[in-house]
């Protein structure tokens, strides 16, 4: 399963079903203590030391179940998993999980906010899950601008603007960050309009919000721009959240790739960040125990 079909199987008209059964149950569930909650796990030589907050994409990890994956984050001793809609935060909620970036809002990948003929429903889904992310308790909802189809970057702005003013003082008011995610264009998705930092940053400040923040996924940023460091160090208050991948290929961040993540992780870590940095490569291992162990490698590479 890549992104763009994870995005179609849990748009807003998939998880809304059955959503109010459930959320005056886990809107008074207390949240799990993240790193913390599975350090003495016996299944790790040494617990994780606590600098970096890890989660891992499930849309990645698609080979297995929401249960196993799960178990499967404990036992390496983090506890938070990335891109999971409201239709499953029941399973998270019985693992001790924390749903680090909620999604189920979003229309598509290519139809964002940059479009107005999309705001309608837009706006309409996000009112609906800032309500489901703050009564269970999550932080963070994803969104994203849209393809170009044509559009210069300063309507986008305009119009992105316009839409996301919407929504925000909802937002605010109950504690929730939208948070806009950078992608390249030049390789995985052509034409979106939000695939370099500066674009994101403007848009970043013409909101002025506090619960409006940018998804930098490394990965993508070293593809569209490279100078990956710098541009944390010099930006990262406006960046809310980070995504992992090797480049190139998107697998695995080890030696066999161009990044390298333990400097990545120290920068990160030095900005004073507090939130997530979750996993977002595909494994190009062949079993399923090996892509499990090269999750495992990951944590331990971005663990400084």
């Amino acid at each position: 399963m890549n992104r763009r079909e994870m995005i179609k199987k849990t748009a807003a008209g998939s998880v809304l079903a059955g959503v109010s059964a459930w959320l005056p149950d886990i809107s008074t569930a207390k949240n799990q203590p993240k790193n913390d909650a599975f350090k003495s796990n016996s299944n790790r030589k040494s617990p994780l030391k606590g600098n970096i907050n890890h989660s891992v994409c499930r849309w990645t990890y698609g080979f297995l179940s929401l249960q196993e994956l799960c178990t499967t984050v404990k036992e390496i001793g983090f506890s938070a998993i990335d891109l999971v809609g409201p239709a499953d935060w029941e399973i998270l909620k019985e693992n001790g999980i924390d749903s680090s970036m909620c999604n189920g809002a979003e229309i598509g990948l290519e139809r964002g906010w940059n479009h107005t003929d999309f705001h309608p429903q837009l706006i309409q889904n996000y009112t609906d899950h800032i309500n489901y992310v703050a009564q269970a308790g999550y932080k963070n909802l994803i969104c994203f601008s849209g393809n170009r189809n044509g559009m210069d970057d300063e309507t986008g702005l305009i119009n992105c603007v316009n839409g996301l003013k919407k929504i925000l003082p909802q937002a605010e008011k109950l504690g929730v960050t939208i948070q806009m995610e950078l992608f390249n264009s030049k390789i995985n998705h052509p034409d979106y309009m939000c695939d370099n930092s500066p674009w994101g940053i403007e848009l970043c400040k013409r909101l002025d919000s506090p619960n409006f923040k940018l998804l930098y996924d490394i990965y993508h940023m070293q593809i569209s721009e490279g100078d990956i460091i710098r541009t944390i160090t010099d930006h990262h208050q406006w960046f809310g959240h980070y995504h992992t991948a090797g480049v190139p290929g998107r697998n695995e961040i080890d030696e066999t790739q161009e990044l390298y993540y333990p400097a990545i992780m120290r920068a990160i870590h030095a900005t004073g960040y507090q939130g997530y940095v979750a996993q977002e490569f595909m494994s190009v291992r062949e079993s399923n125990e090996d892509k499990i162990a090269s999750l495992r490698k990951a944590i331990e590479i971005c663990d400084v």
